[in-house]
């Protein structure tokens, strides 16, 4: 099977698959950075989820941006910014609760980040797509 043929059959599934997949790759991205840099340079587990985020965030963006919002025709830096500001937030929100499961509950903080990751995506969803990456007009166009 080719990377195109794949690639194809891929984008023929429901949106939301695109988008699971493509913050699949995102998230394995960020915790295998969180976890080099942890068990590999010994920094500390909040410091090395800012810098995993950075790192996520270009998977992130360009596998939306290529894959699951590509029909959308949307890109620029004006998508970036405001698809940054999305990511941005869903930081914060990941941030703030991976403290609270790493300083108030004591879990493991692989696992805890697993956790988490998985509670801002939907919040992600919503935003990327009727915010971050709509297309000029589309809501003109529906409200008709």
């Amino acid at each position: 099977m080719s990377l195109a043929y794949a690639l194809q059959r891929l984008r023929q599934l429901p949106q939301t698959l695109q988008f699971v997949g493509v913050g699949g790759a995102a998230a394995a991205t960020h915790l295998a950075v969180v976890f080099l840099l942890v068990q590999g340079l010994g920094m500390a587990p909040l410091v090395a989820n800012v810098l995993a985020f950075l790192v996520a965030f270009v998977v992130s963006y360009n596998g939306h941006a290529w894959f699951t919002f590509a029909s959308h025709a949307v890109r620029g830096w004006a998508v970036v910014a405001k698809y940054f500001a999305v990511a941005s937030l869903s930081f914060v929100v990941n941030e703030a609760l991976y403290w609270v499961a790493l300083h108030r509950l004591h879990w493991h903080y692989f696992w805890s980040l697993l956790g988490v990751l998985v509670l801002v995506a939907v919040g992600t969803f919503v935003l990327s797509k009727f915010w971050a990456f709509r297309a000029p007009g589309a809501g003109a166009a529906q409200e008709k």
